[in-house]
């Protein structure tokens, strides 16, 4: 799909259709943008509260002197790496982590381009996982955070398990939700869960030690389980087990003058009072709460995808369905739509008037490190044909706020579904917070929200 100065390209059917902004003062742009370059000069500046934390660790440790029980150790990503490429494991693929972020941008960075895939989902790591084993008879490394074991189940029990094809692997498992640390509600379900889904699973694991001769061990220990059993071997991963290392980033196209959180401003400013918003899990939903709250607006239009990454789509189409009167707009990013892009079949299916998908596009795991995914690639993925073959009536993409204003516009007084893509900057606030409503609060003022004619 392309874009010529003030023009926007639409896909209408098997017709080429390009939309002019002539009618800009219909619609509101009220916010002030960040540009690429001063955007990405401000992320080199300031250091992160996970830096900052480490070195006044690093501080303490110089202070503690002879109490050596008071040392707080970080292991080294780069050394983790070299030593698992001393046993032999020199493949990794998965789903990014904030808790695995240094490791997996060290991998990103320093991996060669055929030992390391970024997938769309857990279970489809897996799957890579077990094709690299089939035709190196070694033994690969997937990494996930742990609310993605749900996902890695059918290919787990189905297809790796010592009584179907056993196949070794390491699971590299972000720990979010540890018994005893603040998280969120979501987490903490999950991680409370952890250990003993992987015991039904009957994988055997351990904590990942946050020291390097530790974790040497740890990994000859998971390399003799494999070689033995022929199955898979896990490692829970605490918080702040890595020392943290930086994902360089190249610079964002000229053109992107958006950050996300630019553009979901943008999308909310020009949505009507009876609109409803089903917004994905991570930095855009935290992004939409704090906006309502700077607006005095209230949050019963929209419900927070907190969990639950790809199926936002899917929840907006199931109430789409029993509230065809109200638009329900699908507020979305490129990973969670990647991670169960079947769902575009069935929405696109659906022929349902008043389903209105955005996919904020920002070619990156931006929640949980910057790692990059597939859609970054601007010149050979789209998701407007994706959705065109799905069956959407309609699809644009937009990329200054003008832009983005206008189509939410006439998104509205489009037949449905509809595809908006916003393309922006990566990046967030430093200072960003998280819902102050519990989910069941969200959910409550939702649903009476959705009750009203």
């Amino acid at each position: 799909m392309a874009r010529a100065g003030p023009m926007l390209f639409r896909l209408l059917g098997n017709r080429n259709v390009f939309l002019s902004f002539g009618r800009l003062s219909s619609v509101k742009v009220t916010q002030d943008f960040h540009t690429g370059p001063a955007l990405h000069k401000s992320q080199t500046i300031q250091k992160s509260k996970q830096e900052k934390q480490y070195e006044e660790q690093q501080k303490r440790n110089a202070d503690a002197g002879e109490l050596t029980e008071l040392v707080r150790d970080f292991l080294q990503p780069d050394e983790f790496y070299k030593s698992c490429l001393n046993i032999d494991v020199d493949f990794f693929c998965g789903v990014p982590d904030s808790l695995l972020k240094d490791f997996c941008a060290y991998v990103t960075q320093n991996a060669p381009k055929e030992k390391h895939v970024i997938a769309a989902s857990e279970g489809n790591a897996v799957a890579i996982a077990t094709g690299y084993h089939l035709a190196t008879g070694k033994h690969p490394m997937v990494y996930l955070q742990n609310s993605g074991l749900g996902n890695i189940i059918n290919p787990i029990m189905s297809l790796t398990s010592p009584s179907v094809y056993s196949v070794p692997m390491i699971l590299l498992i972000g720990w979010r939700g540890e018994p005893g640390k603040r998280d969120e509600p979501q987490h903490l379900v999950q991680g409370q869960a952890t250990p003993g889904l992987l015991a039904a699973l009957g994988i055997p694991f351990q904590p990942l030690p946050d020291y390097e001769e530790g974790a040497d061990q740890a990994l000859l220990t998971a390399k003799h389980y494999m070689e033995k059993s022929n199955a898979p071997y896990a490692f829970l991963v605490k918080r702040q087990t890595f020392a943290p290392y930086k994902l360089k980033k190249g610079p964002a196209p000229e053109e992107f003058v958006m950050t996300r959180e630019d553009a979901m401003k943008v999308v909310i400013d020009n949505l009507s009072q009876k609109d409803v918003v089903v917004s994905a899990t991570g930095m855009l939903s935290r992004e939409l709460f704090e906006y309502r709250v700077s607006k005095d607006m209230g949050h019963e239009k929209d419900f927070l995808t907190v969990g639950s990454m790809g199926h936002t789509s899917s929840i907006a189409l199931g109430v789409a369905m029993q509230k065809p009167k109200r638009q329900i707009f699908c507020l979305d990013g490129d990973g969670s739509v990647i991670m169960h892009m079947g769902a575009m079949a069935t929405v696109g299916q659906s022929n349902l008037d008043n389903f209105k998908h955005i996919v904020i596009n920002n070619g990156a795991h931006d929640s949980v490190g910057g790692q990059p995914t597939d859609a970054g690639n601007h010149e050979d993925f789209s998701f407007s044909k994706i959705a065109q073959g799905c069956g959407y009536k309609t699809t644009m993409v937009a990329v200054t706020p003008e832009e983005v204003a206008q189509c939410v516009l006439d998104m509205r007084g489009m037949e449905g579904p509809v595809l908006l893509e916003i393309k922006t900057l990566m990046g967030s606030r430093k200072n960003l917070g998280r819902p102050t409503r519990t989910p069941i609060e969200n959910k409550e003022d939702f649903m009476h929200f959705l009750a009203i004619n």
